[in-house]
């Protein structure tokens, strides 16, 4: 005989209802618990843990989701985690976009201590200050995950790393490279020039130009980049505390460009540049 198929849990059900409160942020934090919501970012939640210690901790998953995604939910079950059948609606009551992909998980914070990522002697850092929006800080951080940086920083004013459109648009690169988050500026940049890196802020009206400082080969060392607001970019104070303002060379009419596009080019420029000098790094693969 067949095993029984396990009914939908209930949109009663105090797991779901558990659920549906870490849209908000105060809730995030007591409970030190995010959503990740899609295939992608199930299954990178899935195979990330932290030593013993599974990431992701419950699977919200229709039918028919379950069946389309059998190795993430199969992935899931192995990592531990409970894994509930749910209805659409249900599904809709707990996801935070307009049309949910049937797959929705509840995983632990993974931040990591900025001490932590500074004994690694990292050598490429993207820090994110001032950055408010949500999409934004997701992008860059999947940008700097693409250009093979070994850390991303988020400084203490700058938007919540597990706001549900950050984890959408970091597209699972989350839970590939350690994150600090809450670190003040100055600590920040202090820790890291500390280490022996170099620190630079990335701005549209910075005194230096890329393309030239490539030209000169000072782009081969550790370097930190700092990126600011999307509206105003990096506040004064900020920028006099690195070792050089940069700007993106714009040979077009465009007026400027996005943070995320400026942060692309300037990680990708500091990666190509260090593979260069070290002759055996590689942002493609190990």
């Amino acid at each position: 005989m067949a095993p029984a198929v396990p009914e939908p849990i209930s949109s009663r059900s105090p797991r779901v209802l558990a659920a549906r409160r870490l849209a908000k942020r105060n809730f995030r934090g007591k409970e030190r618990l995010f959503l990740a919501e899609g295939p992608q970012a199930v299954r990178e939640a899935a195979a990330h843990r932290e030593g013993p210690v599974p990431t992701l901790v419950e699977l919200f998953t229709t039918p028919e989701a379950a069946e389309r995604y059998a190795d993430i939910v199969g992935g899931a079950r192995g990592a531990g985690a409970r894994v509930h059948l749910a209805s659409e609606q249900v599904i809709a009551d707990i996801s935070t976009t307009v049309t949910p992909q049937g797959l929705v998980g509840v995983c632990r914070f993974l931040d990591t201590p900025f001490e932590q990522i500074l004994a690694a002697r990292p050598r490429l850092v993207a820090v994110l200050a001032h950055v408010r929006d949500p999409g934004n800080a997701g992008t860059v951080l999947r940008c700097a995950d693409a250009a093979g940086a070994e850390a991303v920083v988020l400084t203490d004013a700058s938007v919540d790393l597990y706001n549900p459109k950050a984890v959408r648009a970091s597209v699972g690169s989350l839970f590939h490279l350690p994150v600090a988050i809450g670190v003040p500026v100055e600590q920040a940049v202090a820790g890291l020039r500390g280490t022996g890196v170099r620190v630079l802020a990335a701005d549209g009206a910075g005194d230096r130009d890329l393309d030239d400082e490539l030209d000169k080969s000072t782009m081969g060392g550790p370097t930190a980049w700092v990126f600011g607001n999307e509206a105003w970019g990096l506040p004064e104070e900020t920028r006099a505390l690195t070792d050089a303002v940069v700007r993106v060379p714009i040979h077009g009419k465009a007026e400027s460009l996005n943070l995320a596009t400026a942060a692309a080019v300037c990680l990708y420029a500091s990666a190509r540049a260090q593979r260069a000098v070290g002759g055996c790094r590689s942002v493609t693969g190990n």
